[in-house]
Order: structure tokens, then C-alpha cells, then sequence
């Protein structure tokens, strides 16, 4: 079944790097057409280069209207949307709670939550239209546990969770599935953000004692993905290496 799965549009937000553009690679290799999105204009036309069938597009998901035509141009250019992935996504500052900074709390859950929001929100319209769609946020562990001196990332990764219950719910009825996962610390670029301290601190806390690869957590979103996830939506998978059974 999964051999004869129906070639879809994807896109996937901060796909030229990190947790992105390794689960782009995945989705090209199955053969669907996948629209990438990154802010940076040169590093997201040489990650679609790599791909077959890929194509970049600049796109700011902290703005609504950014989004909005995004999501139409990619399919004018490429198809009816089937897929959504949403990786792009900060740390933000590593602070104590009583002096976190007000501009980086914002930034943080502008970039973190808000976009997220934009993006299924504009992509469900679109998947409406044929009824059927695969979404997937990527959420984090923090958003289980919350980590000190994280403070808006570990409230966004939150919301991130509550809005994929929400419209998972909503949607159940249709054939389009919503769900997230929730990483603990994986070994991407986003981990140069951290400190070596909060870095061990991390690490200390995952059961099987090591950080988690890019590679595990696009194998874990690839199924989310596919025709074969029919039964699970609104729905949070662990990939954390024992740090939540929950």
C-alpha cells in the first residue's frame, strides 16, 4: 500500500536546514512535489536544488498575508496541496524567567506559534477544496515538560500542541489528519543556539543517552504524512527517547 501512495504537493516551512530539510527529502524521495520555505532566499533555492522536483520560496511565516499568497503560489506552481509540514521555528534567548526579555518572548511565539497557526490555517483552506490533507507540527518535549530558562519556547511548543488538538478535532470528520510530534534535543543546527550547559542539561534528561537524529524524527513525520496515517489526528507522538511516555 504504502508503494502505491498517491504523489501530493507538500510544503514544508524552514525546509532548507534543520529538522526541514531532511523530512523535504523523505517526502521528495516518495515522489511528492514539495514547495520549501525558508527566509533565506539563497539557502532555500539550494536546498530545492537537491531535490527532484522541489522548488523554494521566500516566505516570512510571521506574516499572514506572506503566507497566504505563499501557500496559493505553490499551487499555482505545483498542484493542489496535500501535505503540510511546519519545522521553521527558535530557541529564542536562554534566560532566567524574571529577566526573559519582552521582544524575545514576542518574537518567539510570533515565530513559533502564530506562524504555525497562519500556515494550517491557510492550508486547510486549500485542502478543503479537494478534502483530503496530511498536516504536521512540529512541536518539542518542552511543550510536555517545560524547560527553565525557556520560557517562550517551551509556551509556544504548548500551544503548538493544544492547536493541533483543536483542529484535528474539528477536522475529524473529513479526511484530512492533523497531528505533532515532540522531539527532545535532536542534532541539527538549531543545537549551535544552545549553550554547552543547557546542551548537557538536555542530553542528561533523555533515557537512552544521547541526542536524537534529524533522520528519526523525518522517519516518524514521513508516516504522519502518508495515506497510511487514516486513523490518528489531533494526536501527540513521541520521539524523545524515552524522556515522555505521555
Amino acid at each position: 500500500m504504502a508503494n502505491q501512495e498517491t504523489p501530493r504537493v507538500a510544503i514544508v516551512t524552514g525546509g532548507a536546514g534543520g529538522l526541514g530539510f531532511p523530512i523535504a527529502a523523505r517526502l521528495a524521495a516518495k515522489g511528492h512535489k514539495v514547495a520549501l520555505w525558508d527566509i533565506n532566499k539563497e539557502r532555500v533555492e539550494e536546498a530545492a536544488a537537491k531535490l527532484p522536483g522541489a522548488k523554494g520560496y521566500v516566505v516570512n511565516v510571521m506574516d499572514p498575508a506572506a503566507v497566504e499568497a505563499a501557500t496559493e503560489q505553490a499551487v499555482a506552481d505545483l498542484g493542489p496541496l496535500g501535505i503540510l509540514v511546519t519545522c521553521a521555528g527558535h530557541n529564542g534567548p536562554l534566560e532566567k524567567f524574571v529577566d526573559y526579555p519582552h521582544d524575545g518572548w514576542r518574537f518567539v511565539m510570533s515565530l513559533n506559534l502564530d506562524a504555525v497557526f497562519y500556515c494550517c490555517q491557510s492550508a486547510v483552506r486549500q485542502m478543503l477544496k479537494t478534502g483530503y490533507g496530511r498536516i504536521v507540527n512540529i512541536a518539542s518535549i518542552a511543550g510536555k515538560e517545560g524547560n527553565p530558562n525557556a520560557v517562550a519556547y517551551s509556551a509556544s511548543k504548548a500551544g503548538v500542541i493544544g492547536l493541533t488538538k483543536s483542529i484535528g478535532k474539528e477536522l475529524a470528520t473529513t479526511q484530512i489528519r492533523v497531528n505533532c510530534v515532540t522531539p527532545a534535543a535532536i542534532e541539527t543546527e538549531m543545537m549551535n543556539q544552545l549553550t554547552p550547559e543547557f546542551k548537557a542539561y538536555v542530553t542528561a534528561k533523555i533515557p537512552v543517552g544521547r541526542l536524537g537524529e534529524a533522520e528519526e524524527v523525518a522517519s516518524l513525520v514521513n508516516w504522519l504524512a502518508s495515506e497510511e496515517c487514516s486513523f490518528s489526528t489531533g494526536a501527540v507522538f513521541d520521539v524523545s527517547g524515552g524522556r515522555a511516555t505521555y
